[in-house]
């Protein structure tokens, strides 16, 4: 059975992005050292990505091409995309989504992107573990980590470390 994963960064005001979808706060730490937290030891054990309408719209608007080569994406949207940047699968029913992806034998799934369809997932009980790193920097507003839905919950927290230029790590096990 597959576990199905979050990874992601957040300012320590708890913003993933600014207003206007911006990420340049974020970039501005690309060289920091995580040690075995790096994202591209993470990715090399993930088989499957998915994410949501909106983070799919962000990764195809970039002139970077398409980092997923290898890995089955699925995009949850009941839109259509007509002409994808990369291949992928599209869902628009995350309870037979989860489903789906705890049928999977071949590799750990990433929740990417923001924290509308990640907030989905914990609500009905389908992210086993989240990676967050908190950026010492103060955004004021934006794309928050997860959306206000009134779900509350106690993750167990598995560790906390301090990591390069003042991130830290926090890894919950939901």
């Amino acid at each position: 059975m597959a576990r199905i994963l979050g990874y992601i960064a957040t300012s320590l005001d708890g913003y993933i992005a600014t207003a206007d979808d911006n990420l340049d706060w974020l970039f501005k730490y690309d060289g920091m050292d995580l040690g075995e937290h790096d994202y591209r030891t993470f990715i090399k054990r993930i088989r499957t990505i998915v994410m949501g309408r909106g983070t799919y719209d962000f990764v195809a608007n970039e002139p970077s091409p398409w980092a997923y080569g290898n890995q089955r994406v699925i995009v949850v949207t009941s839109q259509p995309i007509d002409e994808p940047k990369g291949p992928l699968e599209v869902r628009n029913d995350v309870d037979t989504l989860i489903a789906e992806l705890r049928a999977l034998d071949d590799g750990d799934v990433w929740m990417v992107g923001g924290g509308q369809l990640q907030m989905a997932f914990i609500e009905r009980g389908a992210l086993d573990e989240i990676e967050i790193y908190v950026i010492p920097e103060m955004l004021g507003n934006g794309r928050r980590l997860f959306p206000p839905t009134g779900f509350r919950a106690s993750p167990t927290l598995i560790s906390a470390q301090t990591l390069d230029q003042g991130c830290v790590r926090l890894h919950y096990r939901f």
